[in-house]
């Protein structure tokens, strides 16, 4: 039980410190508000870097549905934890988004901007989008953000649970975002989108209009087949 509450915690604090930074970013009358693309970059970095360093020996840190499922195809973790560790990321993202809420609901109430409101919760494609060009986007971002992190934590210069292997996830991640994160904003984690976007369809927001589950499905399916990949290329190619 500890691993999977682990995962609970870690996806909560994930969400909190990536979808805040977002709001924070995004919502009318935010200390951050305007600040830019940066600022969202490096505060998903530390989203990732930090649930990682905190949790990485105890649950292994997976907080990415996606990331599960692709070591568990791969024969790299037990199929009898898979549910149980998707369903605590699964409480923990919707947790995490409930409580990005709380703090930023009045800003959220005076912004009338209904994507900005929406893009604190779930990832929202640019005005340019399509959904091959989302699905492509969200599947070469998951597929290098799992093979490098397999990598990375993998690596002969740096143990598995090596303190410095989990905050160079982090800088991996506030890379991924710099470079990849302009077509959809990006997802990377199907429980980092779906539960968020759940959230946001329930929670009493003023004027928040649609929660576009039109799309939702990319930032679900690009991630687990990039991960299924991304597993199965480290460890037949280079393990």
């Amino acid at each position: 039980m500890t691993a999977y509450i682990a995962e609970i915690f870690a996806t909560a604090l994930l969400i909190i410190l990536g979808n805040g930074v977002v709001a924070n970013v995004h919502l009318k009358g935010a200390k951050g508000h305007k600040t830019g693309w940066m600022v969202i970059a490096t505060g998903w970095g530390f989203a990732v870097g930090i649930p990682a360093v905190i949790f990485g020996g105890i649950s292994g840190n997976h907080i990415n549905p996606a990331f599960t499922i692709g070591l568990a195809l791969n024969g790299k973790f037990p199929w009898e934890k898979v549910v149980p560790y998707i369903i605590a990321q699964l409480i923990g993202a919707f947790i995490g988004a409930v409580i990005v809420w709380l703090m930023y609901k009045p800003f959220m109430d005076d912004t009338e901007d209904t994507i900005e409101v929406l893009g604190c919760f779930g990832s929202v494609p640019s005005y340019k989008k399509t959904y091959f060009n989302a699905f492509i986007t969200e599947f070469i971002g998951t597929f290098i953000l799992i093979f490098s992190a397999l990598g990375i934590v993998h690596s002969p210069l740096m143990g598995k649970e090596h303190l410095t292997a989990h905050v160079v996830i982090g800088f991996l991640v506030w890379g991924l975002v710099l470079s990849v994160g302009g077509p959809t904003g990006p997802a990377l984690n199907p429980a980092r989108d779906i539960m968020p976007r759940l959230a946001h369809t329930l929670l009493p927001i003023k004027g928040k209009g649609s929660s576009h589950w039109h799309y939702a499905w990319v930032p679900v399916i690009a991630p687990i087949a990039a991960s299924i990949i991304a597993v199965y290329t480290y460890f037949h190619l280079f393990k």
